[in-house]
């Protein structure tokens, strides 16, 4: 098992921590600040050891990181893990975004599903079924998100179930959701959105959400 420092600081850009296990191209580590792909939220990009890394993956509790075949590294060592800020500040940011906008459908839709999201440095989506296009409540949706956003609350994060690495986060008075991925401190970092709508087939709607930066 990875232990995963970004959820206890998704602030943190460097790391020193230790080889765990190498098989070939493939690392894991002690501990680890790298994000890798999970529930939608895109990997991190950095290095270890100054190498840069090629790709991340979840597998149960551990992270594995792919490196070039050349990497030299072995277990044991100490190396030191570095991550793209910018890229990981605009993940967090659009991935709180997105799920609030995912529990203001929710609150307001009883009857909405969502199938699929993803979330980019550029700008997050979640996929809903839903029979009728979305286009008439997304400026009322997007109000609501913007005001909570506006509000500056505080966001919780924390574990459900700490064997099994299940966490939630939480703003009081509003919602509690599970989820494993990185968040701002607050609601007012993510900034103003802006929501649109993109039609993926019959029955299916696709909510694009954007940040409004100055």
């Amino acid at each position: 098992m990875t232990k995963k420092v970004f959820w206890d600081d998704p602030y943190a850009t460097s790391h020193q921590t230790c080889v765990a296990s190498v098989n070939g191209s493939e690392i894991e580590l002690e501990s680890t600040i790298f994000f890798a792909f999970s529930g939608g939220q895109e990997s991190d990009h950095g290095s270890i050891a100054g190498i840069q890394v090629l790709s991340a993956r979840k597998e149960g509790l551990r992270i594995i990181y792919a490196l070039p075949p050349s990497h030299g590294l072995k277990v044991g060592q100490p190396v030191q893990v570095e991550i793209e800020w910018e890229r990981r500040y605009r993940l967090m940011r659009l991935h709180f975004a997105a799920e609030l906008v995912l529990e203001i459908f929710y609150k307001e839709l009883n009857s909405v599903g969502k199938v699929g999201a993803h979330i980019a440095p550029d700008k997050a989506r979640i996929d809903f079924t839903w029979p009728e296009s979305i286009s008439p409540l997304l400026p009322v949706f997007s109000e609501m998100a913007n005001e909570i956003i506006s509000s500056n609350r505080g966001i919780v994060t924390d574990f459900d179930d700490i064997l099994n690495e299940r966490r939630y986060w939480e703003i009081q008075g509003f919602s509690r959701v599970p989820c494993g991925g990185t968040h701002v401190r607050s609601t007012g970092e993510v900034g103003q959105i802006r929501l649109k709508r993109n039609n993926i087939g019959k029955g299916k709607e696709r909510v694009e959400i954007f940040l409004c930066e100055p």
